[in-house]
């Protein structure tokens, strides 16, 4: 991304000459940037450019997920056009919680009908619309995949936000999972970045052969971090965003999120054409990725099996 400082933000009280997409993230600008740059390229798909045609008026929560209902209520009352809610479920129940009549774009790993975001995913209803990927469903694979890697385990750990709104249904599969698996499982929690380092010692000092992060944004986007901890900890772990493997870690699973964020650019340009969100059913990615680090498991001293590393979608040499 060239970055957002780039794209057309609009000041309050400013009188706009194009239609204003307000962007409510989760995030920074930094740690966003692969995904505005998807969502930049699917609002050219739909025939719109920032700072020609489209303005773009961010507002950012910095990793601070308590603030997104006073940012979302700000994007009402500057009378955007539409409002996009990418980075997961927080983000869309934000939004929506406003009570705005203007379009919601969301973008998000969890079931939106579960989450109660739309009646359902080919009649969402109402003026909300948006785009799920597969990374929450698939948090029971992760924990096969981390099995697959450490045969003889008995004994795995969990981390959940427990202020994901999808904590409690990941949790009752993985333990689902767990049974037929036949391991125990031991449920970590963290919500802030100061907790993770803590967690990695739990798991060093209680015995948990392997590290299973649920599906979670805040987790996603603090890849490096867990990467880091990982590796100084000697635990394998798996999460659902490619980011992690690429930071050094073990391997991730989850659904395509540069998919998922062009998909949601498309769908915002279609709005601002006059196309309504209750014509627009939601869309699933369905592209499940495995990406697996060599490097990481020579170094935690697990080597892939040939099973594993034919299977994954991305081999990081």
């Amino acid at each position: 991304m060239a970055g957002a400082a780039t794209w057309t933000t609009v000041a309050y009280g400013q009188k706009p000459s194009m239609p204003v997409i307000g962007y409510l993230c989760p995030e920074s600008p930094e740690l966003f940037g692969s995904r505005l740059e998807a969502f930049r390229q699917g609002l050219e798909e739909a025939g719109f450019v920032a700072g020609r045609n489209v303005a773009i008026d961010f507002q950012w929560a910095n990793g601070q997920y308590s603030r997104l209902p006073a940012l979302a209520a700000e994007l009402v009352a500057r009378n955007v056009d539409v409002i996009v809610a990418p980075g997961g479920a927080p983000v869309a129940l934000a939004a929506k919680a406003t009570g705005t009549s203007k379009t919601i774009v969301f973008e998000m790993g969890g079931d939106p009908v579960q989450l109660r975001v739309v009646d359902s995913l080919s009649r969402p209803g109402g003026n909300i619309t948006g785009v799920s990927s597969l990374s929450v469903d698939v948090s029971p694979k992760r924990l096969e995949l981390m099995r697959d890697v450490l045969p003889t385990a008995t004994r795995l750990a969990i981390v959940a936000n427990p202020t994901s709104p999808t904590a409690p249904s990941q949790l009752q599969k993985l333990h689902a999972a767990a049974e037929t698996l036949r391991v125990q499982l031991q449920i970590l929690s963290a919500s802030k970045e100061d907790e993770f380092e803590s967690v990695f010692a739990a798991v060093a000092k209680d015995g948990a052969s392997g590290l299973v992060f649920t599906s979670d944004p805040y987790f996603a986007f603090r890849s490096a971090r867990l990467a880091a901890l990982a590796m100084k900890y000697q635990i394998p772990a798996i999460t659902q965003t490619r980011d992690f493997p690429v930071a050094g870690g073990l391997m991730s699973y989850g659904g395509d999120f540069m998919q998922s964020h062009r998909r949601a650019g498309v769908y915002a340009g279609r709005i601002l054409s006059g196309e309504k969100p209750s014509d627009l059913p939601v869309q699933l990615v369905t592209k499940v990725e495995l990406v697996v680090n060599l490097k990481a498991a020579k170094l935690l001293g697990y080597p892939f099996s040939a099973a594993v590393i034919a299977g994954a979608d991305e081999v990081i040499e």
